[in-house]
């Protein structure tokens, strides 16, 4: 076994409304700073034992499909490296 750190990126889906993005775009806006579009999420990372990259994306995917995204509202990312 090994160590490898996953990150799990999760966001909303794209037609589930965003108040906090809307809300942070429209501050930078009054900032002056021309922002198209703004969506906030989660970065999660995590150290996870596994054999090999391919098995710790995969229980990194796992737990993000169990418990870290909520797979109605939604979606999430798994990027994994080697410690």
């Amino acid at each position: 076994m090994a160590a490898f750190e996953a990150v799990v990126t999760v966001t909303l889906k794209p037609e589930i409304l965003d108040p906090a993005g809307e809300a942070t775009q429209g501050v930078l806006h009054h900032m002056g700073y021309a922002v198209r579009d703004l969506r906030i999420g989660r970065h999660i990372r995590l150290t996870v034992e596994a054999k090999d990259a391919e098995e710790a994306e995969g229980l990194a995917g796992q737990m993000a499909e169990e418990l870290l995204a909520n797979p109605v509202m939604e979606t999430f990312r798994v990027e994994v490296s080697a410690l």
